[in-house]
């Protein structure tokens, strides 16, 4: 009650520097208009302030409930020796949670979309607060499984003794293990998901983009008669223009966001510049009348939606609209998971502006030659290839995949700061451990190995156990919107296992060096 308010209180201030940053990054990259300004009001701080001491306040009294039940001869023994096991209770309760995270994820395998996304989120969840009741018995057979090596390898007397250690004080280590744990499951789902995406995104545009020439613009965009002037230019085929524009779609009892791409021109030449692989339907009717549609393949399911039937979206000034289904097509993912006719999103966008026009040259013309005439239609226009396509599908997923990294560093560092502190607690409070070991005769240097390899498994035991979190977590979500495997990229991995264990070695080797400055003596008899 004294501790809690204060330390709330004194988040305030970073806190709100921090939405002031976000809310500026999302102006500057176009996820809020600019008219949109930043209110601070004093309620969020109150709630802030509010959850932080009622949190506090449970925490303390679940932790002093059953000590203060206790006989004071049976509350001194426990405090010198760590129970042999958790509580009933906690053990049911996580073998409940562990239950019911495999329950969720089963499920969200045989789910597609959103719905193996929301329901993996779940997932998550459930084996967190199985890590956190469980923490105890998981971290004893994770350290006593890792420690193995270290007794029998050459790693001496400071490999057999912080394998001893790590085993018999699991319940202490368990604290420092489920913030590792949290940071692995979390930051490896939110920054491997997007990974994946991005991944079956460029595979989608690397296949489906199949134009001889992306004509682009420096400037906002380009006109709408631009397809028509590409069109006429000697040695082209056809020109299809895309207006990217976006919809709503209500799934479930959620409202969702989609890429809807206007298409001008003649929706049978289309093929010709973009290859979506149609799995039912024509793209040819697309241009029947403005009341139609195309979606991918993923969409449609998510929608519950088939050729024939009509489907209700939000257009992007907020237009309600039921159009037809005319085909469905399976390379939407960074391409675009809806196409329209243009006239039908052109009078419901701010500025009905082209960001390309994708053109097929006619056989045997001059590549260069084309281009060169494709780029005099506009002294801002821009000529690639087809690979011209796929950046500007890139620049649409900058902005999540920003997002998804900021939260995994936000989530990051509160875990990170928790590990830290219970670490370096832990270490302190083994001032009488490390005299004792100095006066049997243990060197500094086999202290600070024996404490490095005590971190080492920490990092191993909280990274093998949120691996796994993760990787059960991914599977379901990457299947439901990508149809693959997740993409987890080894460099990224690397750099994420990397920072866990210099956490644990920097949280276990200064307060380390600060013990063994004490003459051992006098470490060896104060209290713990």
């Amino acid at each position: 009650m004294i501790l809690a308010p204060a330390a709330a209180a004194l988040g305030v201030l970073p806190g709100l520097a921090m939405a002031r940053w976000w809310f500026g990054e999302l102006v500057d990259r176009g996820a809020v208009p600019g008219q949109v300004s930043l209110d601070i009001g004093v309620l969020p701080m109150l709630a802030a302030v509010g959850t932080s001491v009622l949190a506090a306040l449970t925490a303390g009294w679940v932790a002093a409930r059953r000590p203060a039940r206790l006989r004071p001869s049976q509350a001194l023994g426990e405090a010198s020796v760590e129970p042999a096991r958790p509580g009933m209770t906690r053990i049911v309760m996580g073998l409940a949670a562990l239950a019911g995270g495999g329950a969720l994820a089963g499920l969200a395998a045989q789910l597609n979309g959103s719905d193996a996304a929301n329901t993996a989120l779940g997932v998550v969840m459930c084996f967190l607060l199985a890590v956190a009741l469980l923490g105890p018995l998981l971290a004893r057979l994770c350290t006593s499984v890792l420690g193995l090596p270290l007794r029998a390898s050459a790693a001496g007397a400071a490999g057999s003794l912080a394998a001893d250690n790590t085993r018999a004080q699991a319940r202490r280590l368990a604290s420092a293990i489920t913030p590792i744990v949290m940071v692995t499951a979390f930051c490896g789902t939110l920054i491997f998901i997007q990974s994946t995406i991005r991944h079956a995104s460029a595979q989608n545009v690397k296949v489906a983009a199949v134009a001889d020439h992306v004509l682009g613009s420096t400037g906002p965009g380009l006109p709408a008669a631009t397809a028509e002037r590409a069109a006429r230019v000697p040695g082209v085929e056809s020109a299809t223009g895309v207006l990217r524009t976006g919809a709503v779609y209500r799934s479930g009892n959620e409202l969702s966001s989609t890429t809807v791409l206007g298409i001008s021109g003649d929706p049978a030449e289309l093929p010709k510049v973009l290859d979506l692989g149609v799995n039912s339907g024509s793209l040819s009717a697309l241009g029947s009348s403005r009341d139609t549609v195309a979606l991918d393949t993923s969409l449609a399911e998510d929608l519950g939606v088939k050729t024939g039937d009509r489907v209700p979206l939000w257009l992007g000034d907020g237009t309600k609209v039921r159009p037809t289904v005319v085909a469905t097509y399976e390379r939407g993912l960074g391409v675009g998971q809806v196409l329209m006719p243009r006239a039908a999103v052109a009078q419901h966008v701010s500025a009905a502006l082209d960001g390309q026009v994708l053109v097929s040259a006619a056989p045997g013309t001059d590549p260069r030659t084309v281009a060169r005439q494709l780029a005099a239609l506009s002294p801002r226009a821009t000529v690639t290839d087809a690979a011209g396509y796929g950046v500007q599908a890139d620049r649409n997923q900058e902005l999540n995949s920003w997002a998804n990294t900021v939260m995994a560093a936000v989530l990051g560092g509160f875990a990170a700061i928790a590990a830290a502190n219970t670490l370096v607690m832990t270490v302190l409070d083994r001032r009488r451990e490390v005299g004792l070991l100095r006066l049997s005769g243990t060197t500094h240097r086999q202290v600070r190995g024996m404490m490095r390899w005590e971190a080492l498994l920490v990092a191993a035991s909280g990274l093998l156990l949120g691996s796994a979190i993760a990787w059960t977590t991914l599977v379901p979500i990457a299947r439901g919107l990508t149809g693959a495997a997740p993409y987890i990229p080894t460099g990224t991995a690397l750099q994420l296992a990397a920072g866990a264990v210099l956490l644990t070695l920097a949280a276990t080797g200064l307060p380390t060096r600060a013990l063994l400055r004490a003459r051992p003596i006098e470490a060896g008899t104060a209290r713990q």
